[in-house]
């Protein structure tokens, strides 16, 4: 069984650098995002959303449903480190300690 999970890792790994080869490089002037959705936003943005802040406007009214996914994630994970923290007093009293 560690071998398959082994031979999976693997070919996951391989994946990764095959489709990495294929992306444009940090910071490229000419890749897609700076070509179509940069300007995009950049043009639009005041007329779209009456927002005088482009990235407000980009978090807030282009992609407000990602930023409310997003929140909603790290809400769930703080609200699960609270409950795995806590402890009630009742929980503390019903635990029973070795007599020394």
């Amino acid at each position: 069984m560690k071998w398959l999970a082994l031979f999976i890792v693997c070919l996951f790994v391989a994946f990764l650098f095959y489709v990495e080869v294929d992306m444009p490089a940090y910071g490229d002037p000419q890749a897609p995002a700076n070509l179509h959705v940069s300007p995009y936003y950049i043009q639009r943005s005041l007329q779209d959303t009456e927002t005088p802040n482009i990235v407000t406007a980009i978090l807030a009214d282009y992609r407000a449903y990602d930023t409310l996914g997003e929140t909603i994630v790290i809400f769930t994970a703080g609200l699960a480190c609270i409950l795995l923290l806590w402890r009630s007093k009742r929980d503390d009293s019903k635990v029973q300690r070795p007599h020394c």
